[in-house]
C-alpha cells in the first residue's frame, strides 16, 4: 500500500522539533508498504501538500497529533481547529483512508477523532499502524489490534509494544534541511516509558511505566548517523535521560566509544546522583542539563509527587555546575499544594541557584489518565463527562491563575534569566536570528548571568 505520514505540529517556539515519531512510524511500515513523508513544521512541505499527495495517491494518509494545546492559562490556544483544517484539506485531494496518532491523540482518542472526522486512529505507540494497515492490505476486518479506535468503535486496550522498535531516518527527507537551517537540531531517544509518578504527568499513559531500553551501541550509532546527515547537536527526548542511571551512564560512553562529536542534552529528574554522574556526562560530550524541577517547596514537590526533595535538586544542581554544564530548571506553579507561603519558598530557594536559566511556567493542565485528573474530580473541579479537550487548569484552593502568574511575572522582572513559559516571541526572534548567524543548540544558556 501507499502510506503517507503527515507531522501535524506547527508549533515553532521556542525552537522547532523534529517529528521523531514518524521515523519510527516509517520504520514499522516501510518494511512492506511505501512511504512518504510530510511535515507541516516545514514551510516547503507545507506549500507542497497538495502535489504531494496528488502526484503520490496515498490508500491511507496517517496523521500524527502531537500537543492538543499551548497549555498557557492565562493565554490558552487549541490547536484542534488547525488540525480540522489540515484534514478536510486532506480529504478535498484524496479518499484515502485517514489513521491519526501520535501523544496529542492519544490522549483525547475519542473526541479527537470526532472531531476530526478520522476513519481510524492508534492510541499509544505507533508501531501498531502496522498492524493495522496489514489487516487493510488484505481486507480483512481489522479487530484485536491494540489500541485502534474508529468512528464507530471505542478504543482497543491499548499496550507498550513488545515488538521491536527500528528508527528509520531518512537523511533525504524534504523537511531535514529546514532543522539543519534551524539550529541544527536533531532528537533521540534511548528508551520507552517512565517509572516515575508525576501526578499532572501523561507520559506513563503514553508510553507505559516500564522502561524499554535501546542498547546504548544502537543508540551511539543512531547518534553517529545523525551527525553524518548534518546535525550539530542532538537533544534526547526521553521523559527523564536519568530514569535509569546506569543506563543513561551507559549511552553517553557509548556516545565516546562510537566518535560523536557533536554537543548534547537533554532532560533529567534532580534525583540523588552518583558523586560522577555530570562529569562523566560532561567528559562524554552532554552539553546542556534541562532539569523538571516544577518547585522548590517541600510541600508542593510532595504534592506533585516527584521523586526528589529540595536537597536532592539543589545537589544535582550543584553537580551539574561543576561539571562545566550548561544548567536551566523548568517550574511549575499554581498547582496542588500551592499558597501564597509556598510561592515565597520556591522563589527563595530558586534564588540560591547560580548560573542557571529558570522556564516558568504558571497553572497545570489537567490532562485525563493522570493523577491530577483523579484529584480535580474529588475536589468537584470537574465532573467525569466534561469534556476537556478546551484546556482546563487546576485551581489550588486559596490562589487564582492571574495572582500566581502575576507574582511570578513580578519576581521576574529585571532577572534576564527568569524566561516566563518558553519566552514567547521575544525568545523565538532572538533564537532564529541567533541560527541565521550559524550558532546551534537551545542556546538558552546566552540567558545566564
Amino acid at each position: 500500500m501507499k502510506v503517507l505520514l503527515i507531522s501535524a505540529n506547527t508549533v515553532l517556539e521556542p525552537y522547532p522539533v523534529y517529528p521523531l515519531g514518524l521515523d519510527y512510524v516509517a520504520g514499522a511500515i516501510a518494511g512492506d508498504h511505501e512511504v512518504r513523508r510530510l511535515d507541516m513544521n516545514c514551510p516547503a512541505d507545507r506549500d507542497g501538500l497538495q502535489e504531494t499527495v496528488q502526484s503520490f495517491h496515498p490508500d491511507v494518509v496517517g496523521i500524527s497529533l502531537r500537543n492538543i494545546d499551548n497549555t498557557d492559562v492565562l493565554h490558552p490556544e487549541g490547536f484542534m481547529a488547525g488540525y480540522q483544517e489540515l484534514v478536510r484539506g486532506v480529504r478535498r485531494l484524496t479518499a484515502a483512508k485517514i489513521v491519526l496518532g501520535g501523544s496529542g491523540f492519544t490522549i483525547f482518542p475519542e473526541e479527537a477523532i470526532r472531531l476530526l472526522q478520522a476513519d481510524y486512529g492508534i492510541v499509544g505507540e505507533g508501531e501498531s499502524f502496522a498492524l493495522l494497515l496489514s489487516a487493510l492490505a488484505g481486507g480483512q476486518t481489522p479487530d484485536g489490534i491494540p489500541g485502534l479506535i474508529s468512528r464507530t468503535a471505542q478504543p482497543a486496550a491499548a499496550a507498550p509494544w513488545s515488538r521491536s522498535t527500528a528508527r528509520r531516518f531518512d537523511p533525504q527527507a524534504s523537511y531535514l534541511a529546514f532543522y539543519l537551517r534551524n539550529g541544527g537540531m536533531l532528537n533521540l531517544q534511548t528508551k520507552r516509558g517512565c517509572p516515575f509518578k508525576c501526578i499532572y504527568c501523561s507520559y506513563p499513559h503514553i508510553e507505559g511505566r516500564v522502561l524499554r531500553r535501546e542498547t546504548p551501541e544502537q543508540v551511539a550509532r543512531t547518534a553517529v548517523g545523525l551527525e553524518k546527515a548534518g546535525a550539530r547537536y542532538i537533544f534526547i527526548t526521553d521523559s527523564a535521560f536519568n530514569a535509569d542511571v546506569d543506563h543513561s551512564l551507559a549511552v553517553a560512553r557509548a556516545f565516546r566509544a562510537a566518535g560523536l562529536s557533536i554537543p548534547w542534552g537533554g532532560f533529567f529528574a534532580p534525583t540523588r546522583l552518583p558523586q560522577d554522574y555530570f562529569q562523566v556526562m560532561a567528559d562524554c560530550g552532554l552539553k546542556h542539563v534541562e532539569f523538571g524541577t516544577e518547585a522548590m517547596a517541600a510541600a508542593v514537590l510532595q504534592a506533585y509527587r516527584k521523586p526528589f526533595g529540595v536537597e536532592e535538586v539543589m545537589l544535582a544542581h550543584r553537580s551539574a555546575i561543576s561539571a562545566g554544564l550548561h544548567v536551566a530548571h523548568y517550574f511549575l506553579f499554581g498547582g496542588p499544594g500551592e499558597t501564597e507561603q509556598t510561592l515565597e519558598t520556591s522563589f527563595s530557594n530558586i534564588d540560591k541557584l547560580e548560573r542557571t536559566v529558570l522556564f516558568l511556567f504558571c497553572g497545570m493542565r489537567i490532562y485525563p489518565h493522570t493523577g491530577l485528573y483523579d484529584l480535580a474530580i474529588r475536589e468537584g473541579q470537574l465532573t467525569a463527562d466534561q469534556s476537556i479537550v478546551e484546556p482546563v487548569f487546576y485551581a489550588p484552593a486559596s490562589l487564582g491563575h492571574a495572582h500566581v502568574a502575576g507574582r511570578v511575572g513580578q519576581r521576574a522582572q529585571e532577572r534576564d534569566n527568569w524566561v516566563i513559559g518558553a519566552g514567547g516571541d521575544r525568545v523565538t526572534k532572538i533564537l532564529n536570528r541567533m541560527y541565521r548567524r550559524g550558532h546551534t543548540g537551545p542556546l538558552w544558556e546566552l540567558l545566564i548571568r
